[in-house]
């Protein structure tokens, strides 16, 4: 009888065991970006969505943030994140999806979108959540967009009409898009990485380029500029990604607390980018630097010149997709 009362204390002792290591157990989730520093947008966003989930969630959850690339660049994230293992979450630029669809080439798109209003309207309506989705097939999951912000023009002249613009060359991000707008212009276009941006501004290699108030004011590109045209002409977004193998593998209670974090994160930072492009062309001003603005008729003259490139990538992208992020104006 005393063998058989040790066997069963030895065998709950051991359950109970188990029972803790499972509840011990914390899901770890790797956040890949390629932002360099903290006070990027994109960077101020993840770091503290991983806060809000490391507090919310200790000992269930834990976020582990890996900017500048360190873990991964934006292209070799996608492979890993099919795959599930080394990585699980990551924001790249929405440009980066070519391979994947072209359908997101909708935010490239010059002069769609009147404001950073009208791109919340359409990324939230029906359309832009499909967009997110529109991944599933290839294993990764769009969870939600966070701005940059709206993108300005800048050049070693003044840029005040599309005739301004004729023969300088601009850089511009990895989009064929990005690049027949300029060639609409009668402008060159130069696909650099971000980082070098400064640089071949400096010393001649591209004459202009296009990017948002906190890119301009924290990289400097003013200073290597004669001035800033304010022409909010288009938009620097990121999607926030999952891959989908992990993302359906969790419970359903621990994914629906992730999503309620990840959402409340996505409304606070997305404010606090608009706030931080609202304060980096103040910064401007004060550091010496030239803006100019464009009167209604002379941005309708820009967005007359530009629009041509809407019908070329028309049958890439769908109509009605074009259609209904124009009608979010």
């Amino acid at each position: 009888m005393r063998i058989v009362k040790i066997a069963t204390a030895a065998a709950i002792a051991i359950t109970l065991l188990g029972s803790v290591a499972v509840k011990a157990e914390e899901i770890l989730i790797k956040f890949s970006h390629v932002t360099n520093g903290t006070t990027h947008p994109k960077a101020i966003a993840a770091n503290e969505f991983a806060k809000r989930v490391n507090e919310q969630m200790k000992g269930r959850v834990r976020v582990e943030v890996f900017g500048g690339g360190s873990l991964f660049n934006d292209d070799k994230l996608l492979i890993e994140l099919i795959k599930g293992k080394s990585v699980q979450m990551g924001s790249p630029s929405l440009s980066k999806f070519e391979s994947i669809t072209k359908k997101f080439r909708v935010f490239d798109l010059p002069f769609l979108f009147d404001d950073i209003n009208a791109v919340n309207r359409f990324q939230q309506s029906s359309n832009g959540q499909e967009l997110l989705r529109s991944m599933e097939k290839k294993g990764i999951l769009g969870l939600t967009f966070w701005h940059n912000g709206m993108k300005q023009m800048s050049a070693n002249k003044a840029l005040q009409v599309p005739g301004d613009a004729k023969g300088l060359k601009f850089r511009v991000q990895q989009s064929d898009v990005l690049v027949a707008q300029m060639e609409a212009l009668g402008a060159t276009a130069q696909k650099l990485a971000f980082k070098e941006v400064y640089g071949a501004l400096q010393t001649g290699v591209v004459d202009a380029q296009e990017n948002t108030w906190s890119n301009i004011y924290s990289k400097k590109f003013f200073e290597v500029q004669d001035g800033v045209t304010e022409s909010n002409h288009g938009i620097i977004d990121y999607a926030v990604i999952v891959s989908r193998r992990f993302w359906e593998g969790l419970p359903s209670d621990i994914r629906s607390e992730l999503e309620t974090i990840l959402n409340e994160t996505t409304a606070d930072r997305n404010k606090l980018s608009y706030d931080l492009n609202q304060s980096s062309r103040a910064k401007v001003l004060e550091a010496g630097g030239t803006i100019r603005q464009l009167t209604p008729d002379q941005r309708a003259e820009w967005k007359a010149a530009m629009k041509p490139v809407w019908t070329q990538f028309e049958d890439e992208i769908g109509a009605d997709l074009i259609a209904a992020a124009a009608a979010s104006n």
